[in-house]
């Protein structure tokens, strides 16, 4: 497992065996990602992202997926200060789930099995937060806790997909560009994302807009549509650069 996971570097299955003294602390340093500037959000979370953060379309076809946009250029996250504190109240799951992650494996490649990534700083035999096994290697609450919190998270990326494909379907996507004013008048153009058409929307007939309003899509979709108004917010917190950029949201895969 590489970087395609973005802040994923050694990926090691869970077990008692290779961890039972293992400690793993989170919440208070987000540097690890630092250097993203977009983040995959599910459809569970596109309504507390969308009131600080854009929420946009990446990718194509099967690939499709909703991804929030936290800088204005490439390798630069606008919500973590260089502390490593969080800038804002909400944080986008991919994040808090790390450093665990489900890896397919089995011969089939059906069988998720828990991962850590033992590259993460917080992973330690200090002490340091909370236990992976206790000492008779049985597993800790917080690692119980994990264990939902990233089944929950499979659970809805594959929702999101859902979600993703449907919107495409109904061809309410289109090609988007951003143009983002600094503090100093350098303009910034963001490319390389979708959104959807409000056009497009509004042309859709009753049926399908009923049927997108019963399964909650309708506010997924407006959700969307609302949280564009915070590119002027990712411009104002951008520092002016000496050399004008052109920068492309890399697509957060997962």
């Amino acid at each position: 497992m590489t970087k395609q996971l973005m802040i994923y570097e050694n990926v090691i299955p869970v077990s008692s065996e290779k961890h039972t003294d293992i400690y793993v602390q989170t919440g208070k340093d987000w540097r690890f990602a630092a250097d993203l500037n977009t983040a995959p959000i599910l459809v569970a979370e596109m309504e507390p992202a969308s009131a600080e953060m854009p929420i946009v379309f990446a990718g194509e076809g099967e690939t499709l997926t909703v991804v929030a946009l936290l800088g204005l250029r490439a390798g630069e996250n606008l919500f973590v200060t260089p502390e490593g504190a969080w800038r804002s109240t909400y944080i986008p799951a991919f994040f808090r789930r790390y450093p665990f992650v489900f890896a397919e494996t089995g011969k089939d490649g059906q069988t998720l099995t828990l991962c850590i990534d033992e590259s993460y700083e917080g992973v330690n035999s200090d002490g340091r937060g909370e236990r992976l096994f206790d000492s008779t290697g049985e597993r800790t609450q917080y690692l119980k806790t994990m264990l939902q919190f990233t089944s929950d998270y499979q659970a809805q990326h594959n929702l999101t997909r859902a979600f993703c494909q449907r919107v495409a379907e109904l061809g309410l996507l289109e090609p988007a560009i951003a143009n983002a004013t600094l503090s100093d008048g350098q303009t910034l153009t963001v490319t390389g994302f979708q959104r959807v058409n409000r056009d497009k929307l509004r042309a859709l007939d009753d049926a399908e807009v009923t049927a997108l309003f019963r399964n909650d899509m309708l506010g997924l979709i407006y959700a969307h549509l609302a949280s564009m108004g915070h590119l002027a917010g990712l411009a104002n917190r951008t520092a002016p650069s000496t050399t004008p950029q052109t920068p492309e949201p890399a697509l957060a895969e997962d």
